[in-house]
């Protein structure tokens, strides 16, 4: 049994919805569908989502609201003709909309669920259109399927009884259509996932059904070595592990959200990532362990902007029982969480996403309880820095990983300013000024991919 899901660029038009229905109705073990909503059809379009999120800024400051719904309705409009199938769903979809600016007062609970609409509007024409080419097809709400969540808004975690429930879908006659990315609470509310939404929904729902493949659907056919964007005819990567994935996406790979493999991972279910404008090509399958490849230590290398480092000298510091714990304290107090903690035995550095700093929590006032609690000989600051991450199972059989790549910066003039390793010994990160991470990703990558080809 496979659970399949799309994302907004594979459901994006009534184009797209043809590949996909002829994608589900190819392989009669594809039981399950979690669907997005409708993404860009180019670059200058706007994403359902988006829409629904304009719909609620002009709800929630005074605005009207008609022309907003109406280009959301229109949206579905062009992709229900596409299709031929019944136009009576956009009255439902109206109605649903306007039921949800009329009954829910709460902004935070409103925006929940006219995000949510996106996908389950989606959802629901997707099942009519399957239907209609003879496939036995069932539209099917997140509250019915059994996604029970926590009742933040649009920070949804999964009840962890809601697999118990989950498991009885696969006892389903009909290919179940769900949507994607929000869950019902205890209480009826609908609550949205932070990030990643339909990815998680799509992993959760494997998860549950104990699926065989977990097969996501994208826009692309491989999970690639480094970036296509900044690296020209990148390797494709046929297999790897969770680890180096969930090492991958936290560094920046966009491909699929690192949050998204907990469900699955922790069942050892295979992921497959597919393109569904190319489905004869296999893709890249993400499994619990791999082969080793001798000449490939490094899977893949990423990049990310946009973190700051706070470095801590004190003489004697290794000595001092209790100092990490209470800089950590300092960081929960903040609401702040790191990203990396490189020490020596008189300091100590922490790295953390810049963009955490633009809320609440001010640098200075974080600095100064520094200061005040730990008493440092001095605190430095280094902001605009890029993180690259070297990854790969094979680097802790690997003797040389850490000097061929600091050859590889020296040898085209980037100043390494930390280095991490962590103690599974599968990732290795350089932070670097943010001007040179570019060239730092592509020297880094021509050192250990040049001769490699596929």
């Amino acid at each position: 049994m496979k659970v399949v899901k799309f994302g907004g660029s594979s459901l994006c038009s009534a184009e797209q919805i043809k590949k996909v229905a002829d994608i589900i109705k190819s392989d009669a073990e594809r039981r399950i569908a979690v669907v997005s909503a409708p993404g860009k059809r180019s670059a200058n379009d706007t994403k359902v989502t988006d829409m629904l999120i304009a719909l609620h800024v002009n709800h929630t400051t005074g605005l009207d609201t008609k022309d907003a719904i109406s280009r959301i309705i229109d949206r579905y409009q062009s992709i229900i003709n596409g299709l031929e199938i019944d136009a009576g769903l956009l009255d439902q979809f109206e109605q649903t909309l306007i039921h949800h600016l009329d009954t829910i007062k709460s902004r935070d609970r409103l925006l929940d669920a006219l995000k949510s609409c996106g996908e389950d509007f989606n959802a629901q024409l997707i099942s009519a259109y399957l239907n209609q080419i003879g496939v036995r097809a069932a539209y099917m709400s997140p509250k019915e399927a059994g996604i029970l969540v926590t009742d933040e808004p649009s920070n949804a975690q999964l009840i962890e009884s809601s697999y118990d429930k989950l498991n009885h879908l696969k006892e389903s006659e009909h290919v179940l259509i769900i949507p994607g990315f929000y869950g019902a609470s205890e209480n009826d509310d609908i609550v949205t996932f932070p990030r990643g939404g339909s990815d998680i929904t799509g992993a959760i729902v494997a998860r549950g059904v104990e699926a065989d493949l977990y097969e996501n659907f994208t826009d692309v056919s491989f999970i690639y070595s480094a970036h296509p964007g900044l690296i020209e005819e990148p390797h494709a990567i046929r297999e790897i592990t969770y680890r180096e994935m969930r090492e991958l996406s936290y560094a920046g790979f966009g491909v699929f959200h690192d949050e998204a493999l907990a469900p699955v991972f922790k069942k050892e279910i295979p992921v497959m990532i597919r393109n569904t404008n190319d489905p004869g090509i296999e893709g890249t399958k993400i499994v619990a362990e791999r082969e080793f490849i001798p000449e490939m230590p490094v899977i893949g290398i990423s990049c990310d902007e946009g973190f700051t480092s706070i470095t801590m000298n004190k003489y004697l510091m290794n000595r001092e029982i209790g100092f990490t714990r209470r800089l950590l304290q300092i960081l929960e107090d903040h609401r702040l969480s790191y990203e990396h903690v490189p020490s020596g035995i008189d300091n100590l550095s922490v790295i953390l996403r810049t963009r955490q700093f633009d809320g609440n929590s001010k640098l200075e006032d974080v600095i100064a309880d520094i200061n005040d609690k730990l008493e440092p000989d001095a605190v430095y600051v280094e902001d605009d820095l890029a993180l690259v991450v070297i990854v790969g199972e094979g680097m802790k059989e690997h003797v040389g990983i850490a000097t061929k790549t600091t050859t590889a910066l020296s040898e085209n003039d980037v100043n390494i300013r930390m280095i991490n390793q962590g103690a599974s010994e599968i990732s290795m990160m350089f932070a670097v000024d943010i001007k040179d991470a570019h060239k730092a990703l592509r020297a880094i990558y021509s050192n250990y991919f040049s001769e490699i080809k596929g």
